[in-house]
Protein backbone atom coordinates (compact mmCIF):
# COMPACT_ATOMS: atom_id res chain seq x y z
CA UNK A 1 0.00 0.00 0.00
CA UNK A 2 2.92 2.39 0.38
CA UNK A 3 3.87 2.30 -2.67
CA UNK A 4 0.84 2.72 -4.29
CA UNK A 5 0.16 5.59 -1.56
CA UNK A 6 3.66 7.09 0.25
CA UNK A 7 2.14 9.44 2.14
CA UNK A 8 1.12 6.05 4.50
CA UNK A 9 4.62 5.65 5.30
CA UNK A 10 3.66 8.34 8.02
CA UNK A 11 1.26 5.83 9.69
CA UNK A 12 3.83 4.83 11.89
CA UNK A 13 4.50 8.25 13.71
CA UNK A 14 0.74 8.48 14.78
CA UNK A 15 0.44 5.16 17.48
CA UNK A 16 -3.16 5.71 18.01
CA UNK A 17 -3.45 4.61 14.18
CA UNK A 18 -2.62 1.06 15.53
CA UNK A 19 -5.71 0.61 18.04
CA UNK A 20 -7.94 3.22 16.24
CA UNK A 21 -9.97 4.14 12.88
CA UNK A 22 -8.89 8.12 13.44
CA UNK A 23 -11.15 10.13 10.97
CA UNK A 24 -11.72 13.26 13.41
CA UNK A 25 -8.38 15.33 13.03
CA UNK A 26 -11.08 18.23 12.07
CA UNK A 27 -11.47 18.24 15.72
CA UNK A 28 -8.37 16.80 17.16
CA UNK A 29 -5.45 15.56 15.36
CA UNK A 30 -3.56 12.69 16.83
CA UNK A 31 -0.65 12.40 18.89
CA UNK A 32 2.61 12.13 17.01
CA UNK A 33 4.79 9.53 18.60
CA UNK A 34 7.71 12.26 19.49
CA UNK A 35 5.37 13.78 21.78
CA UNK A 36 5.87 12.36 25.24
CA UNK A 37 9.62 12.68 24.54
CA UNK A 38 8.99 16.59 23.94
CA UNK A 39 6.91 16.65 27.12
CA UNK A 40 9.42 14.79 29.15
CA UNK A 41 11.76 17.13 27.47
CA UNK A 42 9.87 20.35 29.11
CA UNK A 43 9.69 18.43 32.63
CA UNK A 44 13.34 17.87 32.82
CA UNK A 45 14.23 21.41 32.08
CA UNK A 46 12.23 23.17 34.81
CA UNK A 47 13.19 20.51 37.30
CA UNK A 48 16.91 20.67 36.13
CA UNK A 49 16.96 24.33 35.80
CA UNK A 50 13.51 25.78 37.93
CA UNK A 51 13.44 29.47 36.81
CA UNK A 52 16.39 29.39 34.85
CA UNK A 53 14.68 27.69 32.05
CA UNK A 54 13.03 30.80 30.87
CA UNK A 55 16.82 32.19 29.96
CA UNK A 56 16.74 28.21 28.19
CA UNK A 57 14.75 29.02 25.05
CA UNK A 58 11.14 29.06 27.58
CA UNK A 59 10.64 33.13 26.69
CA UNK A 60 11.31 33.14 22.87
CA UNK A 61 9.08 30.18 22.18
CA UNK A 62 6.12 31.96 21.32
CA UNK A 63 8.03 33.15 18.01
CA UNK A 64 10.63 29.83 17.81
CA UNK A 65 7.06 27.63 17.57
CA UNK A 66 5.82 29.99 15.25
CA UNK A 67 8.97 30.07 13.01
CA UNK A 68 8.14 26.25 12.94
CA UNK A 69 4.59 26.62 11.26
CA UNK A 70 5.47 29.80 9.58
CA UNK A 71 6.55 27.61 5.81
CA UNK A 72 3.08 26.44 5.86
CA UNK A 73 1.51 29.72 5.76
CA UNK A 74 4.36 30.86 2.99
CA UNK A 75 5.37 33.26 6.29
CA UNK A 76 8.92 34.45 6.83
CA UNK A 77 10.64 34.03 9.75
CA UNK A 78 9.51 35.72 12.78
CA UNK A 79 6.16 36.98 11.07
CA UNK A 80 3.90 34.09 13.04
CA UNK A 81 3.70 33.97 17.03
CA UNK A 82 2.12 31.39 19.29
CA UNK A 83 -0.89 32.22 21.07
CA UNK A 84 -3.00 30.18 23.60
CA UNK A 85 -6.37 29.96 21.19
CA UNK A 86 -7.71 31.80 18.40
CA UNK A 87 -10.34 33.50 20.24
CA UNK A 88 -7.61 35.39 22.13
CA UNK A 89 -5.75 35.92 18.86
CA UNK A 90 -8.46 36.99 16.98
CA UNK A 91 -9.53 39.46 19.76
CA UNK A 92 -5.84 41.14 19.73
CA UNK A 93 -6.61 41.66 16.47
CA UNK A 94 -9.75 43.91 16.86
CA UNK A 95 -8.19 45.42 19.73
CA UNK A 96 -5.97 47.05 17.46
CA UNK A 97 -8.03 48.96 15.37
CA UNK A 98 -10.45 51.85 15.60
CA UNK A 99 -13.86 52.09 14.22
CA UNK A 100 -14.41 55.72 13.19
CA UNK A 101 -18.22 56.46 12.18
CA UNK A 102 -17.89 56.61 8.40
CA UNK A 103 -16.08 53.14 8.66
CA UNK A 104 -17.29 51.03 11.61
CA UNK A 105 -18.23 47.57 9.79
CA UNK A 106 -16.85 44.25 10.36
CA UNK A 107 -18.11 41.72 7.83
CA UNK A 108 -18.41 37.97 8.92
CA UNK A 109 -20.87 34.70 7.72
CA UNK A 110 -23.38 33.53 9.69
CA UNK A 111 -20.97 29.93 9.29
CA UNK A 112 -18.27 30.80 11.07
CA UNK A 113 -17.12 29.27 14.11
CA UNK A 114 -19.39 30.67 17.21
CA UNK A 115 -15.86 31.39 19.43
CA UNK A 116 -15.29 33.94 16.62
CA UNK A 117 -18.49 35.29 16.31
CA UNK A 118 -19.26 35.53 19.89
CA UNK A 119 -15.96 37.59 21.12
CA UNK A 120 -16.20 39.91 17.72
CA UNK A 121 -19.81 40.59 18.64
CA UNK A 122 -19.56 41.35 21.81
CA UNK A 123 -16.44 44.06 21.16
CA UNK A 124 -18.31 45.42 18.70
CA UNK A 125 -20.88 46.19 20.67
CA UNK A 126 -18.47 48.04 23.12
CA UNK A 127 -16.16 49.94 20.46
CA UNK A 128 -19.84 50.91 18.53
CA UNK A 129 -19.10 48.91 15.37
CA UNK A 130 -21.62 47.36 12.95
CA UNK A 131 -20.95 43.67 12.59
CA UNK A 132 -22.87 42.36 9.28
CA UNK A 133 -22.95 39.06 8.77
CA UNK A 134 -23.95 37.66 5.32
CA UNK A 135 -26.44 34.54 5.13
CA UNK A 136 -25.76 31.33 3.86
CA UNK A 137 -29.02 30.13 1.67
CA UNK A 138 -27.98 26.05 2.14
CA UNK A 139 -25.91 26.05 5.39
CA UNK A 140 -22.71 24.52 3.61
CA UNK A 141 -21.39 27.78 1.65
CA UNK A 142 -21.81 31.45 1.11
CA UNK A 143 -22.52 32.93 -2.04
CA UNK A 144 -19.46 34.92 -3.19
CA UNK A 145 -20.79 37.55 -5.34
CA UNK A 146 -22.98 38.87 -2.01
CA UNK A 147 -20.19 38.35 0.51
CA UNK A 148 -18.16 40.79 -1.97
CA UNK A 149 -20.70 42.87 -1.86
CA UNK A 150 -21.40 43.57 1.37
CA UNK A 151 -17.62 44.85 1.53
CA UNK A 152 -17.51 48.42 0.68
CA UNK A 153 -16.02 51.78 1.94
CA UNK A 154 -17.70 51.17 5.31
CA UNK A 155 -16.36 48.49 6.01
CA UNK A 156 -12.61 48.44 8.49
CA UNK A 157 -12.77 45.02 8.78
CA UNK A 158 -13.49 41.52 7.20
CA UNK A 159 -13.25 38.80 9.81
CA UNK A 160 -13.98 34.89 8.14
CA UNK A 161 -13.16 31.52 8.31
CA UNK A 162 -11.22 30.43 5.35
CA UNK A 163 -12.80 27.05 5.24
CA UNK A 164 -16.43 27.13 7.12
CA UNK A 165 -16.46 24.32 10.04
CA UNK A 166 -19.67 22.25 9.91
CA UNK A 167 -19.22 22.22 5.82
CA UNK A 168 -15.37 22.44 4.89
CA UNK A 169 -16.70 24.89 2.25
CA UNK A 170 -13.48 26.64 0.91
CA UNK A 171 -14.01 30.34 0.75
CA UNK A 172 -12.32 32.30 -2.21
CA UNK A 173 -9.75 33.77 0.15
CA UNK A 174 -8.05 35.80 -2.90
CA UNK A 175 -10.83 38.14 -4.13
CA UNK A 176 -11.86 38.59 -0.47
CA UNK A 177 -9.34 39.82 0.20
CA UNK A 178 -8.80 41.98 -2.91
CA UNK A 179 -12.38 43.18 -2.62
CA UNK A 180 -11.39 44.49 0.95
CA UNK A 181 -7.95 46.26 -0.11
CA UNK A 182 -9.83 47.90 -3.12
CA UNK A 183 -11.99 49.22 -0.40
CA UNK A 184 -9.29 50.28 2.38
CA UNK A 185 -10.34 47.39 4.49
CA UNK A 186 -8.87 45.00 6.06
CA UNK A 187 -8.74 41.11 6.54
CA UNK A 188 -8.46 38.83 9.10
CA UNK A 189 -8.34 35.20 7.86
CA UNK A 190 -9.54 32.13 10.23
CA UNK A 191 -7.61 29.14 8.85
CA UNK A 192 -7.86 26.52 11.23
CA UNK A 193 -10.02 24.47 9.40
CA UNK A 194 -7.06 25.12 6.28
CA UNK A 195 -3.95 25.12 7.05
CA UNK A 196 -1.99 21.77 7.01
CA UNK A 197 -5.11 20.12 4.80
CA UNK A 198 -4.61 22.45 1.66
CA UNK A 199 -1.86 25.13 0.60
CA UNK A 200 -1.91 28.44 2.46
CA UNK A 201 -0.05 31.65 1.40
CA UNK A 202 -0.42 34.47 3.09
CA UNK A 203 1.74 36.54 0.95
CA UNK A 204 0.08 35.37 -2.37
CA UNK A 205 -2.99 36.32 -0.70
CA UNK A 206 -1.74 39.55 0.74
CA UNK A 207 -3.69 39.31 4.12
CA UNK A 208 -3.39 41.27 6.47
CA UNK A 209 -4.38 38.72 9.64
CA UNK A 210 -4.54 35.16 9.60
CA UNK A 211 -5.10 33.15 13.09
CA UNK A 212 -4.85 28.94 13.03
CA UNK A 213 -4.53 26.68 14.96
CA UNK A 214 -2.48 22.99 15.52
CA UNK A 215 -5.15 21.30 17.19
CA UNK A 216 -6.91 19.72 14.05
CA UNK A 217 -4.57 19.46 10.28
CA UNK A 218 -1.57 19.85 12.27
CA UNK A 219 -1.75 17.34 15.08
CA UNK A 220 -0.32 19.61 17.62
CA UNK A 221 -2.83 19.18 20.57
CA UNK A 222 -4.43 21.96 22.42
CA UNK A 223 -3.30 25.27 23.58
CA UNK A 224 -0.82 26.05 20.37
CA UNK A 225 -2.32 28.35 17.72
CA UNK A 226 -1.10 31.38 15.86
CA UNK A 227 -0.56 34.88 14.03
CA UNK A 228 0.65 35.92 11.56
CA UNK A 229 0.65 40.06 10.66
CA UNK A 230 1.24 41.26 7.56
CA UNK A 231 4.57 43.31 7.83
CA UNK A 232 2.28 46.35 6.17
CA UNK A 233 0.51 46.43 9.38
CA UNK A 234 2.72 45.33 11.77
CA UNK A 235 4.36 47.89 13.56
CA UNK A 236 2.01 50.64 12.70
CA UNK A 237 -0.95 49.13 15.13
CA UNK A 238 -0.75 48.99 18.68
CA UNK A 239 -3.44 46.04 20.19
CA UNK A 240 -4.99 46.91 23.85
CA UNK A 241 -5.14 42.99 24.40
CA UNK A 242 -1.04 42.86 25.16
CA UNK A 243 0.75 41.84 27.84
CA UNK A 244 4.50 42.21 28.96
CA UNK A 245 5.78 40.05 26.49
CA UNK A 246 4.68 42.57 23.87
CA UNK A 247 6.90 45.39 25.56
CA UNK A 248 9.90 46.59 24.00
CA UNK A 249 12.19 45.69 27.29
CA UNK A 250 10.04 43.22 29.48
CA UNK A 251 12.07 42.72 32.12
CA UNK A 252 12.31 46.71 32.64
CA UNK A 253 8.98 46.46 34.12
CA UNK A 254 8.28 49.52 33.30
CA UNK A 255 4.94 50.92 34.47
CA UNK A 256 4.02 52.25 31.16
CA UNK A 257 3.31 50.08 28.00
CA UNK A 258 5.76 50.62 25.25
CA UNK A 259 5.60 48.18 21.92
CA UNK A 260 8.21 46.00 20.55
CA UNK A 261 8.64 45.73 16.94
CA UNK A 262 7.63 43.00 14.73
CA UNK A 263 5.79 39.87 15.59
CA UNK A 264 5.90 40.10 19.36
CA UNK A 265 4.26 43.41 19.73
CA UNK A 266 1.21 40.97 19.35
CA UNK A 267 2.15 38.79 22.15
CA UNK A 268 0.21 39.12 25.55
CA UNK A 269 0.93 37.73 28.71
CA UNK A 270 3.25 34.40 30.22
CA UNK A 271 2.85 32.13 27.37
CA UNK A 272 1.49 28.41 27.76
CA UNK A 273 4.95 26.30 27.63
CA UNK A 274 3.72 22.63 27.91
CA UNK A 275 1.79 23.36 25.23
CA UNK A 276 4.23 25.12 22.99
CA UNK A 277 6.85 21.67 23.55
CA UNK A 278 3.90 19.62 21.95
CA UNK A 279 2.62 22.03 19.29
CA UNK A 280 5.56 21.60 16.98
CA UNK A 281 6.28 18.01 16.41
CA UNK A 282 3.08 17.54 14.30
CA UNK A 283 3.38 20.60 12.04
CA UNK A 284 6.82 18.96 11.66
CA UNK A 285 5.88 16.14 10.21
CA UNK A 286 3.24 17.75 7.97
CA UNK A 287 6.13 19.37 6.42
CA UNK A 288 7.44 15.91 5.59
CA UNK A 289 4.75 14.89 4.44
CA UNK A 290 4.04 18.23 1.92
CA UNK A 291 0.72 19.82 1.90
CA UNK A 292 0.54 19.79 -2.00
CA UNK A 293 0.83 16.09 -1.62
CA UNK A 294 -1.93 15.88 1.73
CA UNK A 295 -4.31 18.34 -0.51
CA UNK A 296 -4.37 15.95 -3.58
CA UNK A 297 -4.61 12.84 -1.49
CA UNK A 298 -7.21 14.69 0.67
CA UNK A 299 -9.74 15.44 -2.63
CA UNK A 300 -9.59 11.92 -3.99
CA UNK A 301 -10.87 11.19 -0.52
CA UNK A 302 -13.41 13.13 0.03
CA UNK A 303 -14.50 12.63 -3.32
CA UNK A 304 -14.71 8.90 -2.12
CA UNK A 305 -16.89 9.80 0.75
CA UNK A 306 -19.29 12.06 -0.86
CA UNK A 307 -19.82 8.79 -3.71
CA UNK A 308 -20.46 6.61 -0.75
CA UNK A 309 -23.25 8.90 0.86
CA UNK A 310 -24.60 9.33 -2.56
CA UNK A 311 -24.58 5.79 -3.03
CA UNK A 312 -26.90 5.30 -0.03
CA UNK A 313 -28.74 8.38 -0.46
CA UNK A 314 -27.42 10.29 2.62
CA UNK A 315 -27.39 13.69 3.05
CA UNK A 316 -23.94 15.42 2.14
CA UNK A 317 -22.89 18.76 3.94
CA UNK A 318 -20.23 19.17 1.53
CA UNK A 319 -18.98 20.70 -1.64
CA UNK A 320 -19.69 19.16 -4.46
CA UNK A 321 -16.42 21.18 -6.16
CA UNK A 322 -13.46 20.06 -5.05
CA UNK A 323 -11.54 23.27 -5.04
CA UNK A 324 -14.31 24.47 -2.11
CA UNK A 325 -14.34 21.54 -0.34
CA UNK A 326 -11.77 21.28 2.20
CA UNK A 327 -10.81 17.97 4.22
CA UNK A 328 -14.32 17.10 5.82
CA UNK A 329 -17.07 15.35 4.68
CA UNK A 330 -20.53 15.97 6.81
CA UNK A 331 -23.18 12.86 6.29
CA UNK A 332 -26.44 12.73 7.62
CA UNK A 333 -29.41 10.82 7.76
CA UNK A 334 -32.06 9.45 10.40
CA UNK A 335 -30.97 9.83 13.99
CA UNK A 336 -26.99 10.35 12.80
CA UNK A 337 -26.15 11.70 16.53
CA UNK A 338 -26.97 7.98 17.67
CA UNK A 339 -25.03 6.29 14.79
CA UNK A 340 -22.32 8.52 15.59
CA UNK A 341 -21.67 7.60 19.06
CA UNK A 342 -22.85 3.66 17.51
CA UNK A 343 -19.24 4.44 15.77
CA UNK A 344 -17.24 5.70 18.57
CA UNK A 345 -18.18 2.86 20.79
CA UNK A 346 -16.61 0.93 18.08
CA UNK A 347 -13.20 2.74 18.08
CA UNK A 348 -14.30 4.69 14.27
CA UNK A 349 -13.18 8.09 15.13
CA UNK A 350 -15.43 10.66 13.83
CA UNK A 351 -17.71 13.54 15.07
CA UNK A 352 -21.07 15.01 15.25
CA UNK A 353 -22.55 18.59 14.04
CA UNK A 354 -26.22 19.22 14.32
CA UNK A 355 -26.94 20.91 11.28
CA UNK A 356 -24.58 18.67 8.95
CA UNK A 357 -24.81 15.31 10.31
CA UNK A 358 -21.89 12.82 11.15
CA UNK A 359 -18.04 14.61 9.91
CA UNK A 360 -15.43 12.12 8.30
CA UNK A 361 -12.39 13.23 8.13
CA UNK A 362 -9.27 11.24 6.15
CA UNK A 363 -5.72 12.77 6.64
CA UNK A 364 -2.85 11.99 4.86
CA UNK A 365 -2.02 8.75 7.52
CA UNK A 366 -5.87 7.54 6.24
CA UNK A 367 -5.67 4.17 4.54
CA UNK A 368 -8.27 4.29 1.36
CA UNK A 369 -9.96 1.17 2.80
CA UNK A 370 -10.72 3.44 6.07
CA UNK A 371 -13.28 4.95 4.11
CA UNK A 372 -15.17 1.84 3.08
CA UNK A 373 -15.24 0.66 7.05
CA UNK A 374 -16.86 3.39 8.61
CA UNK A 375 -19.66 3.51 5.77
CA UNK A 376 -20.01 -0.32 6.39
CA UNK A 377 -20.39 0.61 10.20
CA UNK A 378 -22.78 3.17 8.88
CA UNK A 379 -24.36 0.03 7.38
CA UNK A 380 -24.36 -2.50 10.59
CA UNK A 381 -25.83 0.00 12.82
CA UNK A 382 -29.05 1.19 10.60
CA UNK A 383 -29.52 -2.53 10.03
CA UNK A 384 -28.94 -3.80 13.03
CA UNK A 385 -30.37 -0.99 15.40
CA UNK A 386 -27.31 -1.03 17.37
CA UNK A 387 -27.80 2.79 17.55
CA UNK A 388 -30.90 3.18 19.65
CA UNK A 389 -28.88 1.86 22.63
CA UNK A 390 -27.70 5.66 22.24
CA UNK A 391 -30.69 7.31 22.35
CA UNK A 392 -31.37 9.98 24.91
CA UNK A 393 -27.35 10.09 25.86
CA UNK A 394 -25.39 12.79 26.17
CA UNK A 395 -24.43 14.08 22.34
CA UNK A 396 -21.03 13.42 21.18
CA UNK A 397 -18.93 16.56 21.53
CA UNK A 398 -16.03 16.59 20.49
Amino acid sequence: MTALDPLLEFRAEFPILQRKTYLVSNSLGPMPRSVPARLAEYAAAWDEHGVGAWNRGWWEMPVTAGNVIAPLLGAGESEVVMMPNVSIAQAAVFSALDFPPDRNRIVMTDLDFPSIRYGTHEMARVAGAEVISVQSDDGIGVDLDRLLAAIDERTRLVAVSHVLFKSAFVLDAARICKRAHDVGALVCLDAFHSVGILPVDVKALSVDFLTGGVLKWLCGGPGGCFLYVSPSVRDRLAPSLTGWQAHEQPFGFSPDMKYATGASRWLNGTPAIPALYAAVEGPKIVQRAGVRAIREKSERQTARLVALADERGYGVCAARIAERRGGTVAVDMPNAGSIAQDLLSQDILIDYRVGAGIRIAPHFFTEDAELETVFEAIDASLATGSWKKFVGSTPVVT
